[in-house]
């Protein structure tokens, strides 16, 4: 059986995600560190709830431990907040983030919008080559609830955009690494595709 680990920042319900996964026939072990386990589970999930800078504190606690687990090329699947902490700095927050992804995360315009941004958008698929996109159309809906979005230098990695008021990355894709500003567990069908196939690309990387 394929094991994923959840990173708990301690900071909110994981509850749906955790679920999400284990209906779609994954062992989920839920971490707080890299320390012991990191050798133990096939894909990693950096979910979606929290604030900047108190979730990549609990990151920076082990933060080489997770630098070393991105250099095995296992699959990481980083939702919302989890997908921002990866790139290198957030209006939100005053940290540095883990830089992985080169860009910036920038707040929602408050001019144009309601923020946050609560609710159903459409994905338009930029890559459909993407594996965590395999039997969905496009256009499909999926749920967001986001204050900020990601501006990555490299516009090649938007593997899907949606629009609210501006048009935003709603998926990037780095090697290994698959980033949602949508959550998955939250988007009924679609969502539930999504998780099953992030366990494919796991049970393939194996």
């Amino acid at each position: 059986m394929i094991r994923i680990a959840i990173f708990d920042y301690g900071a909110g319900n994981i509850f749906s995600l955790k679920s999400s996964l284990k209906r779609n026939g994954a062992n989920v072990l839920v971490i707080n560190d890299f320390n012991d386990v990191i050798e133990n589970f096939d894909g990693l999930i950096l979910p979606g709830v929290g604030n900047f800078d108190p979730a990549l504190l609990s990151v920076y606690k082990c933060k080489k431990k997770f630098l070393n687990y991105i250099e095995k090329n296992i699959p990481i699947l980083g939702i919302c907040l989890g997908m921002e902490m990866l790139f290198e700095k957030s209006e939100e927050g005053n940290l540095e983030g883990l830089k992985i992804i080169k860009g910036e995360v920038v707040s929602l315009p408050k001019s144009l919008i309601k923020i946050p941004h609560i609710g159903w958008n459409n994905l338009e698929i930029v890559n459909e080559k993407s594996k965590l996109f395999e039997g969905i159309p496009n256009n499909s809906w999926v749920y967001f609830v986001h204050s900020y979005y990601t501006v990555p230098e490299e516009i090649n990695l938007i593997t899907a955009r949606s629009k609210y008021g501006i048009s935003i990355p709603a998926c990037i894709e780095k090697n290994n690494i698959f980033c949602t500003q949508f959550h998955p567990e939250k988007s009924s069908e679609i969502g539930e595709r999504m998780m099953k196939n992030f366990i494919k690309i796991c049970t393939q990387s194996k």
